[in-house]
């Protein structure tokens, strides 16, 4: 698939894609195409389309217009066009487009305007939607989904400069994006931590990084005994997977991310219910965002020096599985009680926090499918964003906002702290049912105090379920846009 940026409009285009508004109202980038204007607002006012949203219309052989195809995209109405629609508007079209069997095509609805957005934006984000409408993970199925005709798209923009960027980071985003969502829609019997200690060599070979994986022994021996609680039950061997990207000045503190890496998660002894277990295959996802994250970074060249840490491991009910009661002496040299084996993944997460000191962070952001709570929090729209620096916390909002991969902050006081506390440890694993999310950010922030640290909660937006079952690729573009703000090269 071959991507560009247009500057100049053309008559002349093999499908040209253009935008009506709700009720029959063309989008301003019809300005830039007259003949073809004129044309259209007769199809329009005989009522064969009326721009609702979603909504999509393909012509053939149209007088004064010398491609073979154009397609009229709904985008709603004008005065509630924004982020949310635009997008689904460019989804809308690919989809539309990859269906007709259309090989090239033109989107002049980049043209359009959206309130507080750049033509720059406007482009990183189609690529960025044309790359997760175009995604499709079929490696298992003996009938495969098809050679796909659409070969090219292009992308008309009032600003070539700032577009030709914008398109190359909505790309290496959108690799970023799709490599997480490979990952996460593995099987557990194929992505176990091994695997994810093979893709990350993968990556340090291809972008020539530095990569290191350290296993059960040398977890012994440095003491990350939480950790290697998790993986007892389990016959896979645990991994912990240390990547290095230095494209900064030598002496800029690094930007760590943390991604759990739980291949799968029964719950141990704390058994999981039967039902929907299967998609406890997607508690890795904060390891594979995090590998797409540095992927996509390591494409862009950005100028930043940036650290990965996935600690790996499988979560069984073995014989020699960790029990509730339990008390184990993490990394950092606080004991802990097991009082849920279900809540694996702020273990794994404390000694990677722990881990991360040695670097002298600039900042440090963890990642993980962490809590059902944060689900019934928020639902499936925004991943939970706990953090013990405001600056931080304020990027990260930021990122989101202009990725459209949106965080929501939830509080971190000290008053939550009271419900970790154990009478045979130095803290508990869980905290009761209230504030399950909080509780739990609250327990890895003991393991955090030594640098400006983050932690998002993405067990509501890191997979979809029922009928459109996989991995999202969340929270990367929330991270890369935080990456690119903070390199300078947002625009």
């Amino acid at each position: 698939m071959e991507f560009s940026i247009k500057n100049m409009p053309s008559e002349h285009d093999a499908c040209l894609v253009l935008g009506v508004f709700e009720p029959r109202a063309l989008a301003p980038a019809w300005q830039a195409h007259p003949d073809t204007r004129r044309y259209v607002a007769g199809v329009l006012d005989s009522g064969d389309m009326d721009g609702k949203a979603g909504s999509s219309l393909m012509l053939r052989g149209v007088p004064a217009f010398g491609g073979e195809r154009l397609l009229l995209v709904g985008l709603g109405k004008e005065e509630e066009f924004g982020d949310k629609a635009y997008l689904a508007a460019i989804r809308a079209a690919v989809e539309a487009l990859r269906a007709s069997g259309a090989t090239d095509a033109t989107l002049a609805l980049t043209r359009i305007p959206v309130e507080k957005r750049s033509p720059a934006w406007r482009v990183r984000q189609a690529a960025m939607a044309a790359c997760e409408t175009l995604y499709r993970f079929d490696r298992f199925k003996s009938e495969k989904d098809g050679e796909r005709p659409l070969k090219s798209l292009a992308f008309e923009s009032e600003d070539a400069g700032a577009a030709a960027q914008a398109l190359a980071q909505g790309l290496a985003i959108g690799e970023g994006v799709a490599l997480a969502r490979d990952l996460g829609n593995l099987p557990a019997n194929v992505c176990t931590p091994e695997h994810l200690a093979q893709a990350a060599r993968r990556i340090a070979q291809e972008h020539a990084l530095e990569c290191a994986i350290l296993d059960q022994a040398d977890m012994e021996a440095l003491g990350m005994n939480a950790l290697l609680s998790v993986a007892r039950g389990s016959r896979q061997s645990p991994q912990f997977i240390v990547l290095h990207y230095r494209a900064g000045e030598a002496a800029d503190q690094p930007v760590v991310l943390i991604g759990k890496g739980v291949t799968f998660d029964s719950g141990g002894i704390s058994l999981k219910p039967g039902e929907g277990m299967d998609e406890m295959k997607f508690d890795m996802c904060g390891a594979a965002g995090a590998l797409g994250t540095l992927a996509a970074a390591a494409k862009m060249r950005l100028p930043l020096n940036l650290a990965v840490l996935a600690p790996c491991v499988e979560n069984l009910p073995g014989g020699a599985a960790s029990r509730p009661g339990d008390v184990v002496a993490s990394l950092s040299g606080r004991s802990i009680e097991i009082l849920n084996t279900d809540a694996e993944g702020r273990l794994i997460l404390c000694d990677a926090l722990t881990y991360a000191e040695r670097f002298e962070p600039a900042a440090v952001i963890d990642i993980a499918t962490l809590t059902g709570a944060c689900v019934v929090a928020l639902g499936h729209v925004a991943s939970g964003l706990f953090a013990n620096d405001d600056g931080l916390a304020d990027a990260l909002l930021g990122a989101g906002e202009a990725s459209f991969d949106r965080a929501w902050r939830m509080p971190l006081w000290d008053d939550y702290r009271e419900q970790l506390k154990s009478r045979f440890a130095d803290l508990a694993n869980v905290g009761g049912r209230p504030a399950g999310s909080v509780t739990a950010a609250c327990f890895l922030s003991r393991f955090a105090e030594k640098f400006p640290w983050a932690h998002l909660d993405i067990a509501g937006t890191a997979w979809k379920t029922g009928t459109d079952k996989g991995a999202t690729g969340r929270p990367v573009p929330l991270l890369t846009h935080f990456l690119l703000a903070r390199a300078g090269k947002l625009s």
